[in-house]
């Protein structure tokens, strides 16, 4: 007899804790930025023909460097979002900001690469890449974060 009155009591609160449990999971939607966080205005502080040391300045030591044709900065960005506490994080954008550098050292080009329509699309020039080592090593970064 006491053995069911506490059964029933558990099946109680666990009816009335239940609720309150999955409310308290915390955050619904909850955003995590991962890698280099662009600061507003930045890529405007850039001109053609700056120096390395002034990219530096700006931007800060970046996420890794190639050196194709020249030194090229990469700065690796990723948004991940889940839509509750208990789920795991699913990427949502990858941006990788690319400075390409001639051999004296100065800014050749900026990009903003991200995934646009499945395809490596850079959103300062509104163009996509059409193929070579560059495009090759940007997959290579996108493949790697699960993106393309």
């Amino acid at each position: 007899m006491v053995s069911m009155r506490m059964t029933r009591a558990f099946a109680l609160a666990c009816v009335l804790a239940g609720p309150l449990a999955v409310a308290g999971c915390g955050s619904f939607g909850e955003t995590l930025q991962r890698g280099y966080v662009l600061p507003d205005g930045a890529l405007e502080q850039i001109p053609i023909g700056a120096t390395q040391e002034q990219v530096l300045i700006v931007l800060g030591t970046p996420s890794t460097v190639a050196t194709v044709d020249g030194d090229t900065f990469y700065y690796i960005s990723q948004k991940a979002e889940r839509s509750a506490a208990f789920m795991p994080h699913e990427t949502v954008d990858q941006r990788v900001i690319a400075v390409y550098f001639d051999k004296n050292r100065t800014v050749t080009r900026l990009a903003n690469y991200g995934i646009k329509d499945g395809k490596i699309f850079d959103f300062v020039s509104q163009t996509t890449e059409t193929g070579g080592e560059q495009l090759n090593y940007l997959r290579g970064i996108f493949r790697n974060f699960k993106m393309f």
